[in-house]
């Protein structure tokens, strides 16, 4: 039998290779999460050198990032991927998503043939998993695809599809975009372990999973903490960290790495790398790869030099911020009455929020105190993410992580009515909000984050008239799904008497006031129908939509009050012409102002401007 191989290689030498899948290892389980993470290591490692203005031929130099390995079973001529399909699955998702922004660009890097191979006009993924091949074609292709009703996996793989869509940064759309390709198919590497059957493929993929013995992070922290303890509080410290750090664990946090970096980013990250080629990592970045080293290394800072440091460090700070940070995760998964605008921003998919949360925390905190500082800063990231949104903005952490830092380090430590008057001062510099944008359009670089923004707008009339909430059913997965719909059919002919040309029909169709939220089987049942047809079919559905119906104003006494308390312009429309497209989008434009207000800050503590 040959020797085990172990070979680096690049992504364009890894892919480009047809593997299949046995159909017991074919789910596909990466979450949004996973996928942002990803986008951000990428991201960061690429920035850290790109420069505009720059040849492409420098990118050959630019250092290379190590993805992990992959188990390869070798049977025959064909090769079954044992680990790495997460890995591989997602980067040929990330390649698709490269291949539609690039189209029509005359410098267009070629990467097709590291997606499929084409024989007798017919094309062949290379990860060769029939029931995706639907699926798969459609977001090559650029079409339309309803996962709805398909197994979990083809979900999830159309579910991070636009995860990946929505969240690739904007700094790397553009100049910068033939730069990342090269580097992420040339200087991104995996390592290829090659065994020559099953049971040898089997057996690495144990050994190194099961019987590794090397330290992560976290532990190496928590041997260097009890270390530099007395005898005597080293079994109290050890119990305590084993505990939490295992709650941790069942949250989803691996390790607890994650709330490690938001806790002493939270405090302690005094600076942060400058956006320049060759810029040396700073706190925030060393905390982020290697905070074990970066305690040891500022233990004066972090008061570990002071008698009964190490101990207190664990026992006081330890406990309360992890204690706080799984209050956090809780808020995260799951509305919490007080916490909500925490789900809110978690929904968006906004990660850098724990670091703010936790930054004015201080450990004498009592749990009203802890609770108004998380509503306060919970609030003010979901204004400024909505802001940046309607105004066509990213809030993908790349381009959120320097301004974020600032904040988190300027909030450090206040009282409730400092970091209100702050927080509030802070979106008072803003120079985007909802009044400088009345042309807020759908395309399929914000269609996620839209859908979360009229999520929130619909959810607030129900509830601000007296109904219950019903949030989470708006954003909710799965085959009862609810998805933006236009409230214009795609029909062009329909609107001629106002539009001589399609492309100012289509501009106007997709502005925010055309815009409803809908169960999906609505759109195919409806959607092409002209509006006066399908405005008797909105009666039955949310009260935004409702709100267009007559009906919608009669004996509904809850959402009359909700109208006149408000002064909110809603009225029904028997018709839907241009310039009730117009009116109604002013109309969102002061419900988003209504429900996204700085003034709010201000009044959880009672403070004046």
């Amino acid at each position: 039998m040959r020797p085990i191989g172990a070979v680096g290689k690049s992504v364009r030498e890894l892919l480009g290779v047809k593997y299949a899948i046995d159909y017991y290892q074919r789910e596909y389980r990466w979450e949004a999460k996973q996928v942002r993470e990803l986008l951000n290591d990428l991201t960061e490692k690429f920035l850290e050198e790109y420069e505009s203005g720059i040849p492409r031929t420098t990118v050959k130099e630019f250092p290379r990032y190590f993805l992990g390995s992959v188990i390869i079973s070798q049977r025959g001529t064909d090769s079954f991927i044992v680990d790495g399909q997460q890995r591989l699955t997602t980067l040929t998702l990330l390649l698709i998503a490269l291949r539609k922004l690039q189209k029509g660009r005359d410098n267009a890097v070629s990467i097709d043939h590291l997606i499929f191979s084409e024989q007798f006009g017919k094309k062949s993924f290379f990860l060769d998993v029939p029931e995706r091949e639907a699926c798969m074609r459609a977001l090559f292709d650029g079409e339309s695809y309803d996962a709805s009703d398909q197994d979990e996996s083809v979900t999830n793989l159309y579910d991070r599809y636009q995860d990946i869509e929505s969240h690739f940064p904007d700094e790397l759309r553009e100049e910068a975009l033939p730069f990342f390709i090269d580097w992420l198919i040339d200087n991104v590497d995996l390592v290829e372990i090659t065994a020559n059957d099953d049971a040898e493929a089997y057996t690495i993929f144990e050994t190194m999973n099961d019987r590794g013995l090397s330290l992560n992070p976290t532990e190496m922290l928590k041997g260097y903490l009890l270390a530099n303890m007395e005898q005597g509080r080293r079994m109290e410290a050890n119990e305590l960290w084993r505990r939490r750090v295992q709650v941790l664990s069942e949250q989803g946090d691996e390790h607890g790495s994650d709330f490690f970096k938001a806790w002493l980013r939270s405090q302690f990250a005094n600076s942060i790398r400058e956006r320049r080629k060759g810029a040396s990592a700073q706190d925030f970045e060393r905390i982020g790869t290697e905070f074990h080293r970066w305690v040891d290394d500022t233990k004066e800072r972090l008061g570990l030099g002071q008698q009964d440091g190490f101990f207190d460090f664990v026992r006081r700070d330890f406990a309360f911020y992890s204690e706080q940070y799984l209050r956090i995760r809780a808020a995260q998964e799951k509305l919490v009455s007080g916490l909500e605008h925490v789900y809110y921003n978690a929904a968006q998919g906004f990660t850098l929020q724990d670091m703010l949360l936790l930054a004015p925390l201080r450990t004498g905190d009592n749990e009203e105190t802890v609770g108004t500082k998380l509503r306060l800063v919970a609030r003010f990231v979901d204004i400024l993410i909505a802001w940046r949104i309607w105004n066509f903005r990213s809030i993908a952490y790349s381009t959120m992580q320097y301004a974020m830092f600032l904040v988190m380090r300027d909030i450090r430590g206040l009282e409730p009515r400092e970091l209100a008057k702050y927080l509030y001062e802070r979106l008072g510099r803003e120079e985007e909000t909802f009044v400088s944008n009345d042309r807020l359009t759908v395309h399929q670089q914000n269609r996620y984050a839209l859908h979360r923004l009229l999520a929130r707008m619909t959810d607030f009339v129900e509830t601000q008239s007296g109904q219950p909430s019903r949030y989470h059913e708006y954003v909710a997965t799965g085959r009862t799904r609810y998805e933006v719909e236009h409230i214009w059919a795609n029909r062009h002919e329909y609107h001629a008497d106002e539009f001589t040309h399609a492309a100012d029909f289509s501009e106007y169709r997709n502005r925010v006031g055309g815009l409803l939220l809908l169960p999906k089987q609505f759109n195919a049942s409806y959607g092409d129908l002209p509006y006066e047809e399908k405005l008797p079919h909105y009666n039955s559905q949310n009260l935004l939509a409702r709100s267009l119906h007559e009906l919608a104003y009669t004996n509904n006494p809850g959402f009359l009050d909700f109208v006149e308390r408000n002064h909110m312009p809603f009225r029904a429309h028997r018709e839907f012409k241009r310039m009730d497209m117009e009116e109604r989008g002013k109309l969102y434009q002061q419900l988003a102002g209504l429900i996204w207000n700085p003034e709010d800050l201000l009044r959880e503590v009672g403070a004046d401007h």
